[in-house]
């Protein structure tokens, strides 16, 4: 039963929906657990992959995951006003004049150099309150982060700190969605190379954490003391070169309906530019959704969707807000007809690493681009 306050008046709305099965994300979280032994963390920055901040946050909390991951601030304030007292990280670069925010609102501060290191200090001091800190170490992204090799000095003074609480040390790996690439265990020796750091100056070490989803699914190496699960948590794979360790099952589904249905005639061009004809006389519908909605227009007679369990290919270019379907001289369909985008019907399915394929782009990007336009329903929990 699809359960969501808002649910019948999001579908009054719009024939066009995204269905969130929290059963399957708690089913996904069971199942990392299972894997690597360790506590997680889960990633919900970035609207939760596109499955919703606060809902999916919610249910994490309520199968008593150790800990959640967001990008901003932003991010984690939300969460918090929503009444999650889950410990949050924040995981990027801090900005100086919204330090003061994470103390406040009793976020983790990623500490990416000796700068913020005494930015975060100032601004604990500034309110009486101690800022707990996670250390960041770069090990071969070049985003944020110190270098491991030079990172003694910025270890000993996060140590010394008498206003920040450190928590942890963590960095990020730029490869592991590939099994087969040598970079993820040389990054995990440069990064156990700054954590030996502590042991040489008799300091007790910090919660390590290393593995994203693809270290997750392919490096055991890099467990550790946590793992920060991102896209698989989803149910999703990260790369084609992925290899499916675990038992995931998709949590989001992208659904709508038929609202025009027309015969077009051999020769006619659909849609702008006139860049598909029709080759023979064929039956058309219209569904929806768009690119205004992150429906990737990429997709423009390369992708398809489910109509009655048949897989169907989208013709002509996609429009903001619709798109045509091609039912084939003899295919029918009806006004209110479901239209499966990501999801199953009947026995076919469309996963989004399947869009994320022909659109020539990756799941993250399939995901996260699903926006506020689009009502989200959610089901389980």
């Amino acid at each position: 039963m699809w359960s969501n306050s808002a649910m019948s008046d999001a579908l009054g709305q719009r024939p066009t929906r995204i269905r969130v099965d929290l059963d399957a994300l708690s089913h996904n979280l069971r199942a990392i657990r299972a894997h690597v032994g360790v506590p997680v963390m889960g990633i919900v920055k970035a609207n939760a992959y596109g499955h919703g901040l606060v809902p999916v946050a919610r249910q994490l909390e309520a199968q008593g995951v150790d800990q959640l991951g967001v990008a901003f601030v932003e991010e984690g304030i939300a969460l918090r006003k929503a009444g999650i007292a889950t410990p949050i990280l924040v995981l990027g670069g801090i900005f100086g004049p919204q330090v003061a925010q994470f103390i406040v609102h009793g976020l983790e501060i990623t500490v990416s150099s000796l700068d913020k290191l005494r930015q975060a200090e100032a601004a604990a001091e500034s309110l009486g309150r101690k800022a707990v800190i996670h250390l960041k170490i770069d090990t071969g992204m070049e985003r944020i982060g110190v270098h491991g090799y030079s990172a003694g000095p910025f270890i000993e003074a996060a140590v010394a700190s008498q206003w920040c609480v450190l928590k942890g040390i963590y960095s990020h790996l730029a490869c592991a969605d590939d099994p087969a690439s040598p970079m993820t265990l040389q990054q995990l020796e440069r990064f156990e190379d700054a954590c030996a750091h502590f042991a040489r100056i008799g300091a007790p070490l910090p919660l390590r954490h290393l593995a994203n989803s693809g270290g997750v699914l392919h490096f055991p190496q890099t467990w550790l003391d946590m793992v920060r699960p991102g896209i698989v948590l989803y149910g999703v794979l990260p790369d084609p070169a992925s290899r499916p360790s675990i038992d995931l099952r998709p949590a989001l589904s992208l659904v709508s309906q038929v609202v025009y249905f027309k015969v077009v005639r051999a020769g006619s061009t659909v849609s702008y530019g006139a860049t598909w004809t029709a080759p023979h006389d064929t039956r058309i519908v219209t569904i929806p959704i768009g690119y205004g909605d992150g429906f990737p227009r990429a997709l423009s007679s390369r992708g398809q969707a489910l109509v009655h369990g048949r897989r169907l290919p989208i013709v002509g270019r996609i429009c903001m807000d619709q798109f045509m379907l091609d039912l084939g001289p003899d295919g029918s369909a009806y006004n209110e007809d479901e239209v499966v985008l990501i999801g199953a019907q009947g026995s076919e399915s469309i996963r989004a690493e399947d869009v994320a394929r022909l659109a020539g782009t990756i799941p993250y990007e399939i995901l996260t681009g699903l926006n506020e336009r689009i009502p989200r329903v959610y089901s389980g929990g």
